[in-house]
Order: structure tokens, then sequence, then C-alpha cells
């Protein structure tokens, strides 16, 4: 594993580097924050797109079916949770109990719902196709009966010293999802898991890391390394596998990082000289932190009084923003910020 180590710790501290070099991380990196939602739980088998949640947290309507509703919820609710998680390691360490609040939030009002949220289950689960038994299923996790102490060694062994910590991350994953602690939820967590670990480890200032783009570029492959540990005890396998992704992403979530970084400081000085306004920085701050957003969102948002607000969006809207939705009797316009939405895409969405 050493000749894979070193590049991969090397591109995480580069990373983590840029990071330090960003003010305020939470509001720049926000879309990549909600990227990492949408393919953790595309992985899992929803199909809603980066635009599709940020317009309907926006307070748009999905058209689609109800099915794509739930998607949506899903992915909302993996971003509150995370976020939590975040917030909670202030006060606690990483542990099941930190684990379980943010189950709650992930499981909250959608199709998880009835599944014992925030709470390890109590009856036996399976790993293996929708709709399978236990008789034909690829793998049983744990006993519940068994569970509550598996998951004490877990975090026994997540907490040991004197390991390299991305062997350490590697093992903490698979083993997480082999024990499958709950009844839904199980891979989105897991995945959450890793920006916590580096955070809580010191690797990262803020847990910004986001694995899920790799991963899902990658699924049948993951997944299938994922099942040879047990099948086969191949650990070597999965452990060059998860760094050769720490690596390839990180180098990847640095690109995104810098060319967001980029952005910002280009356009805080077009704001001011297109706006003239004292408020042209709070402005710019909420498009990156909502960049799709409603019109009346950005006048009411408290920060820049209503009639100035409404001044800077005219000003800036036809060269800045792309209007996905008019406004329509009492329904205000939506519009996204174009050149942020492209970032976070990797891609020429608009």
């Amino acid at each position: 594993m050493v000749p894979l180590i070193g590049p991969a710790t090397l591109a995480l501290g580069d990373f983590k580097g840029t990071l330090d070099g960003i003010p305020d991380q939470r509001v720049l990196l926000s879309p990549l924050t909600a990227q990492e939602a949408v393919l953790s739980s595309k992985i899992e088998g929803t199909h809603a797109t980066l635009g599709e949640v940020l317009e309907y947290e926006a307070g748009g309507e999905p058209t689609d079916s109800e099915e794509r509703r739930n998607d949506i919820q899903e992915i909302s609710n993996y971003r509150l949770a995370i976020q939590h998680a975040a917030d909670r390691l202030a006060e606690i360490p990483l542990c099941g109990r930190l684990l379980k609040e943010a189950h709650g939030i992930l499981m909250q009002g959608v199709r998880g719902k009835n599944k014992s949220p925030g709470n390890y289950r109590s009856i036996q689960n399976a790993i293996g196709s929708p709709g399978g038994t236990i008789e034909t299923a690829k793998f049983l996790p744990i006993s519940p009966e068994k569970l509550e102490d598996g998951m004490s060694s877990w975090e026994r062994f997540m907490h040991q010293e004197g390991q390299d910590p991305l062997i350490q991350l590697a093992i903490v994953h698979v083993e997480f999802e082999a024990l499958h602690p709950f009844l839904d939820g199980n891979g989105r967590l897991g995945r959450m898991l890793i920006p916590l670990f580096l955070r809580a480890r010191g690797m990262l200032g803020y847990p910004s890391f986001y694995l899920s783009e790799f991963l899902e570029a990658h699924r049948d492959e993951y997944c299938e390394r994922l099942r040879a540990v047990s099948r086969d005890g191949d650990w070597t396998g999965w452990c060059a596998f998860f760094l050769k992704a720490m690596k390839v992403q990180a180098q990847e979530n640095t690109r995104k990082a810098r060319a967001i970084m980029d952005l910002y400081e280009k356009r805080k000085q077009w704001m001011v000289e297109q706006t003239h306004s004292q408020y042209a920085i709070h402005a710019l701050d909420f498009f990156f932190r909502q960049p799709i957003f409603k019109s009346t969102h950005f006048w009411k948002m408290g920060k820049i009084p209503d009639q100035t607000a409404r001044a800077i969006l005219r000003k800036v809207r036809d060269k800045l923003l792309v209007e996905l939705r008019p406004s329509s009797g009492r329904s205000p316009a939506i519009y996204a910020y174009r050149e942020l939405m492209n970032i976070a895409e990797g891609r020429e969405l608009f």
C-alpha cells in the first residue's frame, strides 16, 4: 500500500491547502455539498439532478412524478444531515450517537421514515437485489443481538492511534457497510463518514471532501470491491481501490474549489462596478450560497434593504443569471447562477 498512500495523502493535503485559503467554505462550497448529496443518493438509485434539487429548495415545485419528488427530498435530507453532523463534531466525537442523529435527519419524511430513523435496527437485514429475501441475499450483516457490540468495536477501531489514517478510513468505511447498522440509509451514511472522519482527524479544517463523484463513476467496481472483502478476504484490493479514489477525487475537488474561488474573486470587483452598492458582496455571497433562488428570497434575505436588493438584481440578472422560470401572477421568477452551476456540475449546464 505504501506507493499508493503517498500520492493519496499528498493530493488530500493539496486540497486542504486550497480550502484553508477560502474565507467561508460553507458559503463558497455550498454547490459542491449539494452535488455530493446528489451523487451519493444516485448510487442508491435516485435520479434527480443538482439543478432540480436546488430549484426545489428554492421553492420550485417538481413537475415530475411523486417518485422524483421523493428523490429530491432524500437528497435535501442528505445535505441537512451532513451539515448537522459537521456542526456536532465541534461538540462530540465522531461516534454512533452522532450517526444516529444524522440518520434521523436523513430519513425524515422520505421512503425510509418508517424504518426506525435514528436507531440501530432490531431485526435482521440483508444486502441483495431489490425485493429479494434473506435466502437470496448476497450478504447478511451482523445479527441484531450482536450489533451493539459490533458497533462498539467499530468505534474503538475508528479512534485507534498509530495507523495510517487513509488505510484506517478505508477499513472504517467497508466495516460500516458490512455491519449495516440501520434498516435504510447505510450507503449514504457510510459515504458521509469519509469527510467527517477526515475532519475529526484534522486532515481537513471542514468536512468538505466529497468522494461520491468517483464512486458513482465506478459504481460496479465499488460494489464489487466491497463484496470481495467479505467474500474473498480481499482487503488489499479494496484498500488499493479506496486510495486511488481518494487521490483522483482530491485532485478533482481541488480543481473545482480553485475554480470556485477564482470565480468569486473575479466577480467581487465586477459586482461593485455593476451595482455601485455597498451591498454588492452580500449579494454575491447569496448567489454562491444559493445558486438557484426565487427573486423574493433574494429581496427578503435580510442583509440588503428590499429596494436595494431589487435594484441589484435588475442590474446583474441579464449578465450573470439565467431565468429558469419567469414570474407569473403571484409566483416569483426563479434564477440560476450559471457560471457556478457549471463548475459544480463539471459541464456546461446552462
